[in-house]
């Protein structure tokens, strides 16, 4: 093959052919037809004489391959120019060295094969996914088998040792009733003392107004007078008492927010302003109840301290006598707190024939919310919000009157509830474009009234009664079960 090569390479037709056709370019013009045609075919008997060369160095090289060698490359390349050449020589026309039919035929026939391909190998990872897919649910369903059974023998021996305690126990049993019969007796210790300070809170303060004397007593003030001496929410696990309280808070926002907002659109035009209200009173009354747990909590630990001092579980003790005193919170003090607070607040401002104290029953709910959400584990509180800070779609949702393409919020309508630095409860704010300038403006003082205001809670207007006293504490029963 490679003798054939160099014999090629070194014959002297290739080289002269080129110079006769330089020779016959310069000479057509002058030539005859005779000599033209001459030069010609000796041109063509020379390419001829190459190409017979050319194609049995073709012929040596398949060869080579075996049986089949250079079947691709025959098929691809020179079958389709000879399918070209013997048209164009059948029509008279030069021929197109493009890819002609074969090969488009070829190429089409390859592509077949290779998306058979695909799509065979496609189906049999698909039946293998299939498969394993089987063969991990059978393995589920053993599992799932597996730890029914355990579980029932779990359970089963559980009795069994739960039977024979109860068999074997009977001292034990002994030394409980006497360690719940020391813990009644501190109760009612710290029941007596506390009710000391009661009647002296109310010897101290005068009688009511005949309004509220003629009303019935609220469901409050009746858990507060007719109180069970030992609850059984202790026994509610943590988990019940913050989905309960979860849903207490749900509803306020729901529907004690819009009746809020009822009462104070009859006084008030703008709903901005009566927006910012309810939002400031949902804030300081949060933060008023958590104040007011810290000091409950202490008095608690003081009362409870002769008796479990030194104990291990003495924490629990003070948190299971908090669960189940929740009764015991001064809702009505922590009101009046919210009270003042919200009268030197600077963000709102309205005429000063409208009170706060038309608020106070949602006050008082939203306190009682935030007391009782002290005691769960760990806590729930509420998260900071600014006039201008950036929008964050994590805590908040935007009001329906927002610019949904505002990055700051112009105001908050309710803020949203927080466990450690996780959202379990969005809150709502108002996005507008140009929010943090509208929210840093002067202070408006168009008030003039007392911090201490008083209201009765089922006056609903304009109408005041005398802030010369303070009314006396209402006590609410917070969780709702």
């Amino acid at each position: 093959m490679a003798e054939i090569l160099k014999r090629l390479v070194s014959t002297e037709s290739l080289r002269s052919l080129q110079e006769k056709l330089d020779f016959w370019l310069k000479e057509y013009n002058t030539n005859s037809c005779d000599q033209n045609l001459n030069h010609c075919l000796e041109l063509i008997e020379q390419v001829a004489k190459v190409q017979g060369q050319l194609f049995g160095i073709l012929t040596t090289a398949a060869q080579e391959g075996g049986h089949y060698g250079g079947v691709e490359i025959i098929k691809s390349r020179l079958l389709p120019w000879l399918e070209a050449s013997f048209t164009a020589a059948s029509m008279g026309t030069p021929v197109d060295s493009k890819v002609p039919s074969l090969q488009d035929s070829f190429d089409k026939e390859k592509q077949k094969d290779t998306a058979a391909r695909d799509l065979q190998q496609l189906d049999s990872e698909l039946n293998s996914t299939r498969k394993q897919l089987n063969q991990v649910q059978d393995e589920l369903k053993s599992l799932q088998a597996q730890e029914e059974a355990r579980r029932r023998s779990t359970d089963h021996t559980r009795l069994e040792q739960r039977s024979s305690e109860k068999r074997s126990d009977g001292a034990g049993v002994v030394a409980d009733y006497e360690k719940q019969l020391r813990t009644l007796k501190d109760e009612i210790a710290v029941l007596s003392a506390e009710k000391s300070v009661l009647q002296g809170r109310s010897a101290r303060s005068p009688s009511p107004s005949p309004a509220p004397r003629s009303r019935s007593a609220s469901p409050c003030t009746a858990i507060a007078k007719v109180r069970s001496p030992s609850p059984n929410r202790s026994k509610l696990s943590s988990v019940a008492r913050k989905a309960a309280l979860l849903s207490r808070f749900s509803d306020a926002y729901s529907q004690a927010r819009l009746d809020a907002q009822c009462l104070l659109r009859r006084c008030i035009d703008k709903a901005e302003t009566v927006q910012r209200i309810i939002y400031i009173a949902t804030v300081e009354a949060f933060h008023v109840a958590k104040m007011a747990f810290r000091h409950f909590k202490i008095r608690v630990r003081k009362s409870l301290t002769p008796s479990f001092a030194g104990s291990d579980n003495f924490e629990d003790t003070v948190s299971d006598y908090i669960v189940c005193h929740l009764d015991l919170y001064d809702a009505q003090s922590s009101v009046n707190d919210v009270i003042r607070a919200m009268n030197v607040n600077p963000k709102i401002s309205f005429p000063p024939e409208v009170d706060f104290c038309l608020l106070n029953d949602f006050i008082q709910e939203i306190c009682c919310i935030a007391f009782a959400m002290q005691t769960l584990e760990p806590p729930l509180d509420i998260a900071f919000g600014a006039d201008g800070e950036i929008f964050n779609d994590s805590k908040y949702r935007r009001s329906y009157d927002s610019d949904f393409t505002a990055p700051l919020v112009f105001y908050h309508v309710w803020p949203a509830l927080m466990e450690n630095d996780c959202v379990i409860m969005k809150g709502e704010a108002v996005t507008k474009r140009g929010a943090f300038w509208n929210s840093v403006r002067p202070v408006s003082r168009c008030r003039s009234r007392s911090l201490s205001p008083v209201c009765p809670r089922s006056r609903v207007g304009v109408s005041m009664m005398s802030r010369s006293r303070s009314p006396s504490p209402i006590r609410c029963g917070l969780p709702r079960f």
